[in-house]
């Protein structure tokens, strides 16, 4: 995965992008069948697609499909950081000790004595 630089300028990144205008599909009658209002961007170093077609002029959905790119690529160049592990506290330590203490000495106390062991060392 490698980082990709993004221009400030919108028209540096329709540069960088394959613009694709198509008839829209869904409602709107005439005309949307008339018009190819709708626009698909793909970014050609990274493979990015982003299609809209929600507003009648192309214009307004070219803009779209810009900014809807940018936050593409900004999520696409996000690196989460590295983790910094930790070593658990004293105190978490002593109480999960005590609380295996506690438990061992519940399930001790519910085992059956065993009489028959003694009765044999009488004799």
């Amino acid at each position: 995965m490698s980082f990709i630089d993004i221009p400030d300028c919108d028209d540096a990144l329709l540069l960088e992008c394959k613009v694709e205008t198509f008839r829209s599909s869904g409602k709107g009658g005439q005309h949307a069948n008339k018009t190819e209002s709708a626009v698909r961007l793909t970014h050609i170093s990274s493979g990015i697609q982003v299609t809209c077609q929600d507003e009648r002029s192309q214009y307004l959905n070219k803009s779209k499909c810009v900014k809807e790119l940018r936050i593409r690529i900004e999520k696409y160049n996000y690196k989460p950081p590295r983790r910094i592990s930790t070593k658990p506290t004293k105190g978490s330590i002593e109480r999960r000790l005590s609380t295996k203490k506690h438990k061992s000495k519940k399930k001790n106390s519910r085992k059956k004595l065993n009489f028959n062991k003694d009765s044999d060392s009488l004799d």
